[in-house]
């Protein structure tokens, strides 16, 4: 029985690695897609959400039949309750790289970035792609130095969102109400990506040192 759980939580602790990689390639192909026009990238990325929502269903799915079946106690129970709460921030990490992919494909054959803030969201492609890449890291190897990068990647997005913010409201600000929008909501969807990676890395600490000090998920 012990070695049948034991298999289950591997099998576990690979889909959430298959999500991350997921989440990877959608926020590389996502940033593509937005700052190079290209409709076509950013269509496939809004299609292949789907397959990161069906991952996360089956994370949940095997959660809950673990708990049900096995009775998990101790860090057994804290690993799959962790899962659950990795996954849901996996998940949702999707759907923003979709929203950005969605702004790139509504704006085409225009950019959804006006060229004055295009250094800020080529700033912001750069980070949230380096957390990504090591969130799959931290995952697979549960690092805690790959878990501080992340959140070092976290700050860069924060102070850029911030950046991106006090543009709109310098003096001699002159872009369309569409054009504001963009950029506050795309600027959003990149700050709201970094938080959901150190939620997943807070979880990730937990798990290897038993500090649960901020280890909750972001919604």
């Amino acid at each position: 029985m012990r070695t049948l759980f034991n298999a289950e939580m591997s099998d576990l602790a690979g889909d959430l690695i298959t999500m991350s990689r997921h989440v990877e390639s959608a926020i590389t192909r996502a940033s593509e897609a937005l700052l190079t026009q290209n409709v076509e990238l950013a269509q496939a990325v809004i299609a292949d959400d789907v397959k990161l929502d069906e991952l996360e269903r089956n994370v949940d799915e095997r959660c809950v039949l673990l708990i049900a079946q096995q009775q998990p106690v101790g860090l057994d129970l804290r690993t799959i309750i962790s899962s659950l709460r990795i996954s849901a921030s996996l998940e949702r990490m999707g759907d923003l790289a979709q929203h950005i992919a969605e702004a790139a494909r509504r704006a085409f054959p225009d950019s959804a970035v006006p060229a004055g803030h295009a250094e800020i969201f080529a700033g912001m492609t750069e980070a949230a792609k380096k957390a990504a890449n090591e969130l799959v890291a931290l995952l697979e190897q549960r690092d805690l130095n790959t878990a501080a990068g992340i959140v070092s990647d976290d700050d860069t997005l924060d102070a850029l969102h911030s950046e991106s913010y006090k543009t709109l409201l310098a003096e001699g600000y002159t872009g369309s109400v569409q054009e504001t929008l963009d950029i506050a909501l795309l600027a959003r969807f990149f700050e709201r990506f970094g938080d959901h990676a150190v939620a997943v890395s807070r979880q990730i600490v937990y798990l290897v040192t038993g500090d649960h000090s901020g280890s909750r998920a972001v919604f």
